[in-house]
């Protein structure tokens, strides 16, 4: 993989944590929803697993958020979905 894809990937992850952690949501709560272990999902959030784009979907309609912002890049991104909720 690339550096910039795995940038990319990063980036997502960051998003993803930074939402979750405004809302006061455990990984085990994430994990639980998901239906997966809370090793798989600490898994997504470093950046370890690259998720699908059913598993984003997911991601984002328990986090409420759009999925698209779950995709934007950079730190100016993450900070205005935490100040968005």
């Amino acid at each position: 993989m690339n550096d910039m894809l795995a940038n990319k990937i990063r980036s997502v992850a960051v998003n993803i944590r930074k939402v979750r952690e405004s809302k006061d949501y455990t990984q085990d709560y994430l994990a639980v929803k998901l239906n997966i272990s809370q090793n798989a999902y600490s898994k997504i959030e470093l950046g370890y697993t690259k998720i699908t784009v059913e598993r984003l979907f997911q991601i984002a309609q328990i986090l409420e958020v759009n999925p698209v912002d779950l995709l934007m890049f950079g730190e100016d991104k993450a900070v205005h979905l935490v100040s968005a909720t």
